[in-house]
């Protein structure tokens, strides 16, 4: 239908025909034909939105709604992660620390980072800048977006699961506001490492899951053919993840998700990081650390009925 419509914009346009007519008619099937096919995706359709290649990823968000953003690198033991970025920046004036998974755009960028999935450094460094964070009382926001951290041998001998249980452990501890966004894929203790946050948020169409659909069809089927039953199984999508009460809000994509519509989707993301800053500007640190505490510990209290 695009391309029709887009074939018929260029005839109008080349020739002295009223298209004008046909093409508005085309415009309004489009847009219900978007709006019914994504009130129906099932959870495994969900996960491969939130992997669409053109979907805005934390590059996009620090490129566009940040000032002065200044990296910082290093984990001051082995060496500077590109899968996970770190660096201090200001929204509307407002300065804060920003910690987000980087996937990059290009294949020799994808390659580079390991495609989101980050090594023990990469979690160490993290921490280390939000402990930075709380000395200098900056509040710390988060974008989660990876298929989990990453499971090569050498990342094990460094301690991954260390790294990733201290970050746990310690954020529950930072006096500081911390607020993290599930821009895309959130998987599994990669997510939980830059995860822990006074405010969890998800997009409308990303996932969060303790281990990807394909891992998990591997593990009880043998086999990555019933990925869709897995996601379903696993009740990853933003809808099931806020009446478990594991996400506190779903920010809403553009129709037809983020891909479609980037500078919206942006916009709209500023418009609530701000938002979620003003909510924790007066509050005391030490009901900070108790909320925290307590939405952690009462997460997934839910009522929803198990699948089917």
């Amino acid at each position: 239908m695009e391309e029709k419509i887009a074939e018929l914009e260029r005839l109008a346009a080349s020739t002295r025909l009223d298209l004008n007519g046909e093409i508005k008619s085309l415009k309004v099937r489009l847009r219900k034909t978007i709006e019914s096919t994504y009130r129906q995706l099932t959870p495994w359709e969900r996960v491969s939105v939130a992997r669409h290649p053109d979907r805005p990823i934390g590059q996009d968000y620090i490129s566009t709604i940040f000032d002065d953003f200044f990296e910082l690198h290093g984990d001051g033991v082995f060496g500077d992660d590109k899968a996970i970025v770190t660096g201090l920046a200001k929204i509307d004036g407002k300065p804060l620390l920003l910690v987000a998974h980087r996937k990059g755009k290009t294949t020799k960028e994808r390659l580079a980072c390991n495609f989101g999935c980050a090594h023990p450094e990469g979690y160490r460094k993290a921490l280390r800048k939000m402990k930075l964070a709380e000395r200098l009382k900056l509040p710390i926001l988060t974008f989660i977006n990876t298929p989990g951290a990453y499971p090569g041998i050498g990342a094990e001998e460094r301690g991954q699961a260390r790294a990733i249980a201290e970050n746990i452990m310690e954020m529950f501890d930072i006096q500081t506001p911390i607020i993290c966004v599930v821009i895309g894929e959130g998987g599994s203790g990669g997510a939980l490492g830059i995860g822990v946050g006074d405010k969890v948020v998800i997009l409308q169409h990303a996932y969060y899951s303790v281990i990807s659909p394909e891992a998990c069809s591997a593990i009880l089927w043998h086999s990555g053919e019933r990925a869709p039953d897995a996601a379903r199984a696993l009740r990853l999508t933003a809808d099931d993840l806020l009446g478990l009460g594991i996400v506190d809000e779903i920010i809403p994509e553009p129709l037809g998700g983020a891909h479609r519509d980037p500078p919206t989707m942006i916009a709209t993301m500023k418009e609530r990081l701000l938002a979620y800053l003003r909510e924790f500007e007066s509050m005391p640190i030490e009901t900070l650390l108790e909320r925290r505490y307590e939405k952690f510990r009462n997460i997934a209290q839910g009522t929803l009925e198990p699948p089917l």
